[in-house]
């Protein structure tokens, strides 16, 4: 029977995920809003006139995270705190929020800033949150609860595809607001997330890291493991690891940007992060989310249809990753990474396959879409997609990440490597719609082969790390074990202080009997 404990470690774990929800519904945000025609009139924009300035609105976003998270979210998480860092990110995406949903008429500047706003803030949560998630969870589980950060992400985007789909088939009576409400949901989580944080602890390692303080480590364990000998095991852990990578590693115990980049193995783990961390994106799932309105439009010429099925998509994707929850922690991350990919690479094989090969149908307004069997099994595919993409690429990807790092360079690490994301992005979907728009469907073969060479890297070059503990990765990637060093040095402390004590008592003793005399 699962303890009470173990159950609250689950609940202050997923309420960590939540910050998860404010980029699924960012990413799914934008996405419904383009697809809006009144929010392309408030913007005078045309989607065929101004496609490089839609491209400008997504990109904004991401422009804010990557500089969040690689230099803000770190330094945040480490100094004041996970839950901090998570609480800022939240506050920061409310106030972006209203800068996007009341931005005025044609000012399109305003929603720009917001959209960057809102990039800092989800780089600043989305640095904390996994770090936070990983350091309070046991590690036979660690890789089921993190499973929970990426299905949070198909929750947002559950949300924001469904109130885009309700407002669109109400579009009449909504007006304007039919953009507006979709924008303005996207604070209803962060607010949650506010009243929470507050009554849940703080991570152990991080006391321990950042003031040296056992008890307060220890009365957060003892919310969270069922026995003291638990609790006082882990601390002895973390403190033997901790006291290895200050002086050893980090050098006088302060975290840095330096200390990713002095150690062979730490090194080794950030440039493979970074391979995971793009590979993620341009397997095909960063762009799809954003431009799967104007990939479907290939195919469907009603909004609604498209918006119906971007929900449903959004709704499968919550249901597909909970497969990581039965396999990520007994077939382990490289078996996840490597089905995935091929699964992903064959779906993006066969999609544009059945795109070129079966014929279009003209409108009466001269445009070409495919017949509705064609439509649904491209579509059928694409979900298919999803179902490989979830558990493992999506999943997967952030639970080897959070995991890998030691706790000297983790805040820094991650933050980095989650950013990677938006890099990859960056780059990419700027030039996507004009590649969409020049090849339709056969653009689709990039990521066919993407996909394919992903599974030969994680072949090659990606452990295994299931059920590890996080103070003990070092050595699956040619480092020490920073228990074992950290153990040794804090006896040879120990004995130090003792010998010191030993002949300080001795002293005294000596001086006892000189007054005595």
């Amino acid at each position: 029977m699962v303890s009470s404990k173990r159950v609250y470690n689950w609940y202050i774990a997923l309420v960590a995920a939540m910050c998860m929800v404010l980029y699924g519904y960012d990413a799914s945000v934008f996405n419904a809003a383009q697809g809006s025609d009144n929010w392309l009139d408030w913007f005078n924009l045309d989607t065929k006139r101004d496609t490089n300035l839609i491209g400008l609105v997504n990109t904004a976003y991401t422009i804010g995270a990557i500089v969040a998270g690689w230099f803000f979210g770190g330094p945040t998480a480490d100094y004041f705190g996970r839950r901090v860092g998570m609480a800022v990110g939240c506050i920061l995406t409310i106030a972006a929020t209203f800068m996007q949903a009341f931005a005025p008429y044609h000012n399109l500047g305003c929603f720009i800033g917001g959209r960057v706003l809102i990039g800092i803030g989800q780089g600043l949560a989305l640095t904390a949150g996994p770090i936070y998630i990983g350091e309070v969870s046991p590690p036979e589980i660690r890789g089921q609860i993190m499973t929970f950060w990426q299905m949070f992400y198909s929750v947002g985007s559950f949300i924001a595809y469904w109130i885009a789909y309700a407002c669109n088939a109400n579009k009449a009576k909504l007006g304007h607001w039919d953009w507006r409400m979709v924008v303005i949901f996207q604070m209803l989580v962060p607010i949650i997330i506010l009243i929470l944080l507050p009554f849940q602890p703080e991570s152990p390692r991080w006391w321990i890291k950042r003031h040296n303080n056992v008890e307060e480590a220890k009365k957060a364990l003892r919310q969270i493991r069922d026995t003291e000998e638990e609790v006082e095991f882990e601390v002895q852990t973390i403190r033997e690891a901790i006291e290895y990578e200050n002086e050893a590693v980090t050098g006088g115990g302060r975290s840095s940007y330096k200390a990713l980049f002095k150690d062979p193995s730490v090194r080794k783990r950030l440039y493979l992060a970074f391979v995971l961390n793009v590979g993620q994106q341009l397997s095909g799932q960063g762009t799809l989310n954003s431009y799967s309105s104007a990939i479907y439009k290939t195919i469907w010429t009603s909004t609604e249809t498209i918006n119906l099925i971007n929900a449903l998509n959004a709704t499968m994707g919550i249901l597909f990753t909970l497969n990581a929850v039965w396999v990520a922690d007994r077939f382990g991350r490289r078996w996840l990474f490597i089905v995935g990919a091929i699964g992903m690479g064959i779906c993006m094989m066969i999609v544009p396959v059945v795109g070129m090969t079966t014929p279009d149908v003209i409108s009466a307004k001269g445009t070409a879409t495919k017949t509705q069997p064609v439509g649904i099994s491209i579509v059928f595919l694409l979900f298919l997609f999803i179902f490989f993409y979830k558990p493992s690429w999506g999943a997967t990807t952030w639970i080897w990440t959070s995991e890998v790092f030691s706790m000297n360079v983790r805040a820094q690490a991650v933050g980095m490597c989650s950013q990677m994301q938006n890099v990859a992005n960056t780059i990419f979907q700027q030039f996507f719609p004009i590649f969409l728009a020049k090849q339709g469907l056969k653009c689709l073969f990039f990521f066919m082969a993407t996909n394919f060479l992903l599974a030969i890297f994680v072949w090659f070059c990606i452990p295994e790390t299931m059920k590890v503990p996080l103070e003990e990765i070092d050595t699956l990637f040619g480092g020490q074990n920073h228990v074992v060093k950290g153990e040794q040095m804090l006896h040879a402390t120990d004995a130090h202080h003792a010998n010191e004590k030993n002949s300080i008592d001795v002293q005294q003793r000596e001086t006892r009997r000189e007054i005595d005399v």
